[in-house]
């Protein structure tokens, strides 16, 4: 089961990365060009929450099947941050992770309280662009690629 989430949780990273970027993008293009928010701006931005929510549960799954979980029970919190590696994989990846969806989830909320276009864009630009930034500082590039 660990190998199949874990493949699962690297190839749907693809995906909810690429429109999370869409997403950001277009919020950007949207508040810098004065567009009006349509449904077509909806979609994108819904897609970039449900796509980065799915990944976030498989990423819970993948946490508490993967072998790397005994060492909680191993090693403690101070053998955990003493390793580099494993501070990565159980600290601090899903930690800035959750912190990411956290912020993907207020500027979708945001969003919806706005009454005009402009500010949409830039509640969905703005906390999108952060989450988005926070995810890709915490990928294990040397593994993930």
């Amino acid at each position: 089961m660990y190998v199949t989430v874990r493949i699962l949780h690297s190839y749907w990273a693809y995906l909810a990365l690429l429109i999370l970027l869409i997403a950001s993008i277009n919020a950007i293009i949207g508040f810098t060009g004065n567009k009006d928010f349509k449904n077509r701006d909806l979609r994108i931005s819904l897609f970039g929450l449900i796509f980065s929510h799915i990944q976030l549960l498989i990423g819970f799954i993948l946490y508490f099947v993967s072998p790397r979980f005994a060492l909680w029970g191993q090693e403690g919190m101070g053998g955990i941050m003493k390793d580099s590696i494993s501070r990565l994989y159980l600290v601090e990846h899903p930690v800035i992770n959750i912190l990411a969806i956290v912020l993907i989830t207020i500027g979708w909320s945001k969003h919806k309280k706005q009454e005009t276009s402009k500010r949409k864009f830039g509640k969905i630009g703005l906390f999108y662009a952060l989450g988005l930034i926070l995810i890709l500082s915490r990928i294990p590039w040397d593994i993930w690629l």
